[in-house]
C-alpha cells in the first residue's frame, strides 16, 4: 500500500467513525468548560485569578505544571521526531527533562518567594519600576506567542487529520476554533480554571501514553530489542536509525544546531512564563519546590514513554506514510493507535479517537496557560504598574487581563495559521530559546548579583529577545526550506534552526555590560532584603 493511500486509509477510518470521533472531541471539550465554569465562579479577586488564590497543594500543582509542560510538542513533536530520525528525535525528550533540574535547582524557591503574580515583579522589586515591567511584560508576551504557535500548528494537523480535512481554509479554521476556545477558558476561569484543566488533562495524557506504551510493548512480547531492531529495520536507514547522527551529525552546521537546541532546552524552562507563574498558585516556596519534585517524576515517566511512543511508530508505520501524513511526522502517535488497535477495526478507529481528542484536551490545557500567563503579564506588569502607575483596583486590572487574552489569542491565530506546517517541538524549542536569552539572564542577575540594575535588565532583556528573534527570522525555520513557514521564498543567512547558541550568551553578556556601562547605584539595602526574602520567605506573598 503506497503511503498516500495509507494515510487517506487513516483519514477514511477517521471518516467512516467521525460520529464517535466529534462525540470524544465534544465530550472533552463540554468537560473542560463545565470546570471552567464552575472555577470562575469561586475566582472573586485578582490573586484568585493570577494564582488560584494560593490554594493548590503540591501534588495539584506538580500535577498541573506537567500537565503545562507536557505540550503537544512532547506528545506529538517528540514521538514524530524519534519516528523520523530515531535516536536523534530522543534528544527533545533528554534536554526537555534535565532543564527541570534547572528550574529546580536556581529558580523556583527563589521565585515564589520573591514575587506575587509575574516575572516582573521580581525585576522590579529592586529596579525602576516602568522600564523593567515593560521589558519583563513585551518579553513574556512573545515568548508566549512563539510557544502557542507550535499549539496551535498541532491542533490544526491533529484535527484535520482526523476529520479528513485536506483544505487549508478547513485547517486555518480548526485552528481558530483553537483560538476562541482558549480565550473563553481564560477569561471565565483565571488560573483556578486553567489549574483544574490542566489536572484533568495530565492524567489523561499519562494514561493515553500508558495504554500506547503498554499495547507497542505487548506486540513486541515486551522485548524491547526486537522493538528497536524492528524500528530501525522498518525506518529504511538501518542500525544509523539507533546511532546519534541522523538528523543532527551530517555536517558541522548540524552538530553546532543540536548543540543550539540543547542549550535552549536545558536553560530554557526555567524562562518559561507560563511555568514561572505556576511556582505562585501553592501557599509556600517549600511546596513550589515539592510540586517540582512532582512534576520531575511525573514528566520524567511521560517523556520515557515517548521512547516507546516514536520507536513503536517507527516499527508499525512506514516512514512515508507518517511524512505523507503531516511533514514534520506531528501525527505519528495518533498514526500509531490506529495501527496498534488494526487499521480497519473499530479498535482501530476508538483508539485513533481517544488518543486525539487527549493531544486536543492537552493543546487546549497549554494554550489556556499561555495565554494566561501573557495577559496576566500584559495586565500587572504593563497596564496596572505602567500605564496606570499602580493606581488600578484589583477589578480592573481583572478586566485588563481578560481583553489581553483576546487580543493575544487572535494574534496567535493569525500566526498560527501560518505555521500549519512546521514541526511542533521544533516551534517550542524556539519559544525556549527565546526565553532562555531574554528572561533567564534577568532572573538569575537579580536574584543572585548585588550590581545588577536596571539598565543591565533592560539590555539584557530587549538584547536577548531582538537577537533571538531576530536569528529566527533568517533562518531555515522561516525560509529557503520544504518545511520552512515560507517554503518559496529564501532570504535566510543564518545556518542553524535554533538560535540559541548565539543569542543566549549575548543575553547573559547584555546584562553584564548594560550594568558596568550603566551610572546608576544599585541600591544595596534593597538587594539584602530581596536575598533574605528569596532565599527564607520572609515577607513573601
Amino acid at each position: 500500500m503506497s503511503p498516500a493511500q495509507s494515510t487517506l486509509l487513516a483519514a477514511g477510518e477517521a471518516s467512516q467513525h467521525r460520529p464517535l470521533i466529534i462525540t470524544l472531541f465534544a465530550v472533552f471539550v463540554a468537560a473542560t468548560l463545565v470546570i471552567t465554569v464552575w472555577a470562575g465562579r469561586q475566582t472573586k479577586d485578582a490573586a484568585d485569578f493570577y494564582a488560584g488564590g494560593r490554594q493548590f497543594t503540591a501534588f495539584q500543582n506538580g500535577l498541573a505544571v506537567s500537565g503545562d509542560y507536557m505540550s503537544a510538542a512532547s506528545f506529538l513533536g517528540i514521538a514524530g521526531a524519534i519516528a523520523l530520525f530515531g535516536y536523534d528525535g530522543f534528544l527533545y525528550s533528554i534536554g526537555f527533562l534535565v532543564a527541570w533540574l534547572v528550574a529546580l535547582l536556581l529558580v523556583a524557591e527563589p521565585l515564589r518567594n520573591s514575587g506575587r503574580y509575574t516575572m516582573g515583579d521580581v525585576l522590579a522589586y529592586r529596579m525602576r519600576q516602568r522600564p523593567v515591567r515593560t521589558a519583563a511584560g513585551t518579553s513574556t508576551i512573545v515568548v508566549s506567542i512563539f510557544y502557542l504557535l507550535a499549539q496551535m500548528a498541532g491542533a490544526g494537523v491533529l484535527v484535520s487529520l482526523l476529520l479528513g480535512i485536506t483544505s487549508d481554509a478547513g485547517k486555518i479554521g480548526i485552528v481558530a476554533l483553537v483560538g476562541v476556545l482558549m480565550i473563553v477558558y481564560v477569561t471565565i476561569g483565571g488560573m483556578k480554571g486553567t489549574t483544574w484543566v490542566q489536572m484533568v488533562k495530565a492524567v489523561l495524557l499519562i494514561a493515553g501514553a500508558l495504554l500506547l506504551t503498554f499495547l507497542v510493548l505487548l506486540k513486541f512480547h515486551f522485548n524491547v530489542s526486537d522493538l528497536l531492531g524492528k524500528a530501525a529495520d522498518n525506518s529504511g536507514k538501518g542500525s544509523p536509525f539507533l546511532q546519534p547522527g541522523l538528523k543532527y551529525g551530517a555536517t558541522g552546521t548540524t552538530k553546532l544546531d543540536f548543540l543550539s537546541l540543547g542549550l535552549a532546552l536545558v536553560l530554557g524552562t526555567a524562562g518559561l512564563p507560563h511555568i514561572l507563574i505556576r511556582f505562585y498558585t501553592v501557599p509556600t516556596a517549600k511546596a513550589a519546590r515539592k510540586s517540582v519534585n512532582w512534576a520531575i517524576g511525573l514528566i520524567g515517566a511521560f517523556y520515557l514513554m515517548t521512547l516507546a511512543l516514536g520507536f513503536g511508530a517507527a516499527a508499525l508505520i512506514k516512514p512515508d506514510e507518517i511524512i505523507a501524513s503531516n511533514k514534520s511526522g506531528n501525527t505519528a502517535a495518533p498514526l500509531l493507535a490506529l495501527h496498534l488497535g488494526g487499521v480497519d477495526s473499530d479498535w482501530g478507529a476508538i483508539l485513533l479517537a481517544s488518543i486525539s481528542a487527549v493531544a486536543f484536551a492537552t493543546i487546549l490545557a497549554v494554550v489556556a496557560g499561555l495565554t494566561l500567563a501573557s495577559s496576566s503579564s500584559f495586565a500587572h506588569d504593563i497596564y496596572a504598574n505602567v500605564i496606570k502607575k499602580g493606581t488600578a483596583t484589583d477589578k480592573e486590572e481583572v478586566r485588563a487581563a481578560r481583553w489581553a487574552s483576546v487580543g493575544i489569542g487572535a494574534v496567535s491565530i493569525v500566526l498560527g495559521a501560518l505555521a500549519r506546517d512546521l514541526n511542533v517541538a521544533g516551534l517550542v524549542a524556539l519559544a525556549f530559546a527565546v526565553a532562555a536569552s531574554a528572561n533567564l539572564p534577568t532572573i538569575l542577575y537579580s536574584l543572585f548579583w548585588k550590581r545588577f540594575t536596571t539598565s543591565g535588565a533592560l539590555w539584557s532583556i530587549y538584547g536577548g529577545l531582538v537577537t533571538a528573534v531576530g536569528l529566527v527570522l533568517f533562518s531555515p525555520v522561516v525560509s529557503g526550506k520544504e518545511t520552512s513557514m515560507f517554503p518559496h521564498v529564501d532570504f535566510h543567512w543564518f545556518p542553524l534552526e535554533n538560535p540559541g547558541i548565539i543569542s543566549i550568551p549575548v543575553g547573559f553578556l547584555l546584562g553584564v555590560v548594560g550594568t558596568l556601562l550603566s551610572k546608576e547605584r544599585p541600591d544595596a539595602a534593597k538587594y539584602a532584603e530581596l536575598e533574605v526574602r528569596s532565599l527564607t520567605g520572609t515577607g513573601a506573598h
